[in-house]
Parts: structure tokens; C-alpha cells; sequence
């Protein structure tokens, strides 16, 4: 029996000794390298998400512990993962990833670890961010009744986004979700919104082709890009919107308003696969691992609008997503569509026919509502949004015959100026102001002598004239963004003076 306990104590300070060695042991070995991923043996204290240095020959290599097994730890590589070798040494650097925060970071393009990629110097800041952190809480949050104004007609009218708001821009490809991205981050200028710009696996030629047009409309000044290209390893997609996310979040702790676009997300669930499967994790659905819900829900939640106690910043995020032949009710996208507020929802029938932004009203929807509208534009939009809906059942129901009251005729004529109306060429956002000038002309049948065909001329040069003859009325709805009954004479005024000088567009 004595010999018994005797071994017991023995095995009880054997084990006692081998915790106190793993809990100081930080060092560890490459054991297996290969596409992106390593296999690293000893690190029995690494964290989940912890960085690790790589010490390859020459240089220092960066990564971020990803799997936690029973004997050995996966790794993605964060850099040239050619110049690590097997037996090389791996260090733990004891602190989540984090990325370089801060006013330096407006107007520049930097990758996903926040190193400049756009030729300038270096990004001087000393604040650095998790790339992972926890979304705020229900009792930090506010209700979302500032509107984020797009500048695009059919959307600020029929799906507004307000200031903290989750907006879903999905559809197939080509046909117009990046542009109503780009347009909205133009539009910010002088809106007090700072605008973060995530490429998630985008061509680096379409996105040195966006940065000219940003930088023309003066739009980099107030814009963050952060881009990892198609060319880039899958573990720098990876963490590119989380990146892009932290960087959003120290503005929104300043107390500032922040726009942030992540394009697009179904990229980036493939590159999570990509690093799922390579990790050797058991594939799921679609070979997307069981968690990739919880890939993009963790980063989505952290879009918000908080309480002045907790500084009163907000983010507002525009996730995009790819579908494939219009199937929304895939994996991915059924995903996002559960996690945001809302889905701008582009239909590619409406695109070849020249509808654009081919915005389809009807699977269009914004959770926040009217909420995120001034009060002018609320009460023109309404009666727009009934007359659009009465059009589409009335045009569907007169194909089956030619003979129609009056009434009916009347009902198609507007609604197919009103389809005429929410066209928009892309990179010409509209005011505020100026769409409600519109809308307020359109329903109140001012519009109804313009022919259909002469209907978007007729709106351009109502604009110009507006913009000079009307300023003060415009500079009104603007300020206060009401619509007194004085300044809906006023409107009435500026539209029917433009059309004694443009008879020939009128019947």
C-alpha cells in the first residue's frame, strides 16, 4: 500500500512539473509547411488568434494561430510563406493581430496588416487595434434614425439606409453592386461620414481604376482603401474585413460616423474555406466549415450606432454579396441575409433592359424604414413607393388587353416616367434635395405632358435650372429637411417656370 501511494505522489509531481515547463514554454518548431498553412509543434501556450514570428532565414515572417490540437498548432502565414522552413523556430508574440489606427490612415491604400501598398511613406500612427473584437452591447446601442444619403434616386426613396445600419447590396456579377458602393462613398463629401473601402479578392486593375475615380471626385480625402486583391495568399482575404473593421471602429470611438463596404463577402467566405480545409477542419455544407456563419455574423455585429454615454459614433456597413444565376437562397447569401437589416437586391433582367441601377424594388427591403429619411423625402417617397407597386401589378395585367379606362391609362403613364426617373448614370450621385424636386414634380402629375422618351432630359436640365434659380429653396429642404406648404409652392414655381422655357420637350 505504501508503495502504492508512493507512486501516486511521484505521478502527481511529474505532472505538477510538466505544467510549470508548458506554461513558460512560448518557443516552438515548424513541423509542416505547405500552402499558406503551418504546422508548428510546442507552443502549448499560444492563444487562439495570438501572432506568431516566424523566424526564417533572414527575415521575419508573421502569423496568427488558428487551430489549437492536442499536440501541435495550425497556423495561417501573413506574408511569403516560401521562406519558412521545416525546424524553424516560432515565437509567440503574446497579443491578438492588430492593424495601425488613426486620422494617418485617411487617404491612403494599405493592405490587410495596414502596411501602405499606394507608393507613400509609411502610415505614422502609434494606435493599434485588434482586428477582432466583441460587438457592443444592446444597453451601448441607439436606434438608427439618421440617414446615410446614397445619392442614388431609387434607393434613398424606396430603401433608405440610416447612419449604424446593416444594408446588403447583393446580385449577380457585372451588373452594378460596386458602383452603387462607389457612388455612395462620393456622395459622402461633405456629409461629416468617414468611408472605408474593403476589396475582398477584387482584380488590383478594377480597383486602381476606382481609386482614380474616388481621388477625381475628391473622395479619397475622407476614404480608408483597404485592399487585398486576388493575387493576395487567402490568409490576407481572410482577415482583410476584419482589418478594415478596426480601422472603422477607432473613428466610431472618437464619436465620428463611418461607412464601411466590404467587397464582397462571398470572396472572402472561399478564402475561409480555402484555410478551413487546408487546417484539415471537417467540411460542412458546400465544403464551407461549420462555422462560417459565425465568420461573417461576428464581423456584421460590430456595424452599429451607439449611445452618446458610450460616444455616439456609428458604423454603417454595406457587406456585398456574389449570387450565382440569381439563387439568393444559397448558402452564403441566405447567411448574410439573416445577419444584416435589409437587401438591396439588383436584378440583371432589369440591367439588359437598361434599368440602372437595376435596383428591384419588390426584393428590396430596409428593415430601418422611413426612420432613415428626412421629412421631405418621407413624404414624397411614400406616395412614390404606392405608385410603383400599383404600376408593376397594372403593366403585368395590361398585356392581356388593349382596352383601358382612363384611369389605368393614366396610372402606366406615370409609373413609366417613374421608371424613366429612377435611372442614374453611374458616378452622378443626386442631392438630396434635388431627388425630392423630382419626386415632389413626378407625383404631383407635373410631369405627366413630358413625353416618356424626352422624361430624363426633361430632369437634367430641371436640375441645372433649379441650381441656379432655385438654390435658396433647395439650400430649405436641405437645412431643415422639411416640406412646408410654402416651400412646396415653391417647387411647384421653379418646375413649371423650367417648362415655359423647354416647350419643345413638352407635348
Amino acid at each position: 500500500m505504501a508503495e502504492k501511494n508512493q507512486i501516486i505522489e511521484q505521478l502527481k509531481k511529474q505532472i505538477a512539473d510538466f505544467k510549470s515547463v508548458t506554461k513558460e514554454q512560448t518557443v516552438g518548431k515548424v513541423t509542416e509547411v505547405g500552402d499558406g498553412i503551418v504546422r508548428i509543434s510546442g507552443l502549448a501556450s499560444v492563444m487562439m488568434s495570438e501572432m506568431l514570428e516566424f523566424k526564417a532565414k533572414g527575415q521575419s515572417v508573421f502569423g496568427v494561430a488558428l487551430n489549437l490540437e492536442e499536440d501541435s498548432v495550425g497556423a495561417i502565414v501573413l506574408g511569403d510563406p516560401n521562406s519558412i522552413r521545416e525546424g524553424d523556430e516560432v515565437v509567440c508574440l503574446g497579443r491578438i493581430l492588430e492593424v495601425p489606427v488613426g486620422e494617418a490612415m485617411v487617404g491612403r491604400v494599405v493592405n490587410s496588416l495596414g502596411q501602405p501598398v499606394d507608393g507613400k511613406d509609411e502610415v505614422k500612427t502609434d494606435k493599434f487595434y485588434p482586428i477582432e473584437k466583441v460587438a457592443a452591447g444592446v444597453i451601448a446601442r441607439q436606434g438608427v434614425d439618421q440617414p446615410v444619403q446614397t445619392g442614388i434616386k431609387a434607393i434613398d426613396a424606396m430603401v433608405p439606409i440610416g447612419r449604424g445600419q446593416r444594408e446588403l447590396i447583393i446580385g449577380d456579377r457585372q451588373i452594378g453592386k460596386t458602383a452603387i458602393a462607389i457612388d455612395t462613398i462620393i456622395n459622402q463629401k461633405g456629409q461629416n461620414l468617414k468611408c472605408v473601402y474593403v476589396a475582398i479578392g477584387q482584380k488590383e486593375s478594377k480597383i486602381a481604376s476606382m481609386i482614380q475615380k474616388l481621388k477625381a471626385a475628391g473622395a479619397m480625402e475622407y476614404t480608408t482603401i483597404v485592399l487585398a486583391g486576388a493575387s493576395a495568399p487567402a490568409s490576407m482575404i481572410y482577415i482583410a474585413p476584419y482589418a478594415g473593421c478596426a480601422i472603422a471602429e477607432y473613428f466610431m470611438d472618437k464619436g465620428e460616423d463611418v461607412l464601411i463596404i466590404y467587397d464582397d463577402l462571398s470572396k472572402h467566405a472561399v478564402a475561409y474555406r480555402e484555410i478551413s480545409l487546408l487546417l484539415r477542419r471537417p467540411p460542412g455544407r458546400e465544403a464551407y466549415p461549420g462555422d462560417v456563419f459565425y465568420l461573417h455574423s461576428r464581423l456584421l455585429e460590430r456595424a452599429c450606432r451607439v449611445s452618446k454615454e458610450f460616444g455616439g459614433g456609428s458604423i454603417t456597413a454595406l457587406p456585398i454579396i456574389e449570387t450565382q444565376a440569381g439563387d439568393v437562397s444559397a448558402y452564403i447569401p441566405t447567411n448574410v441575409i439573416s445577419i444584416t437589416d435589409g437587401q438591396i437586391y439588383l436584378e440583371p433582367d432589369l440591367f439588359y433592359q437598361g434599368n440602372r441601377p437595376a435596383v428591384n424594388a419588390g426584393l428590396s427591403v430596409s428593415r430601418v424604414g422611413s426612420r432613415a429619411q428626412i421629412k421631405a423625402m418621407k413624404k414624397v417617397a411614400g406616395k412614390m413607393r404606392l405608385e410603383a407597386a400599383q404600376y408593376r401589378e397594372l403593366a403585368a395585367f395590361a398585356q392581356f388587353g388593349s382596352d383601358l379606362d382612363i384611369e389605368t391609362k393614366s396610372k402606366l403613364e406615370r409609373g413609366r416616367r417613374l421608371t424613366e426617373i429612377l435611372k442614374q448614370d453611374q458616378y452622378m450621385p443626386l442631392p438630396v434635395a434635388n431627388q425630392v424636386l423630382v419626386f415632389f414634380g413626378l407625383i404631383g402629375g407635373l410631369f405627366d405632358d413630358v413625353p416618356v422618351e424626352k422624361i430624363r432630359e426633361f430632369e437634367a436640365g430641371l436640375h441645372e435650372y433649379a441650381n441656379m434659380s432655385g438654390t435658396e429653396t433647395l439650400k430649405k429642404i436641405a437645412d431643415t429637411g422639411n416640406l412646408e406648404a410654402e416651400v412646396e409652392e415653391e417647387l411647384k414655381k421653379i418646375i413649371i417656370d423650367y417648362k415655359k422655357g423647354v416647350d419643345y420637350l413638352i407635348k
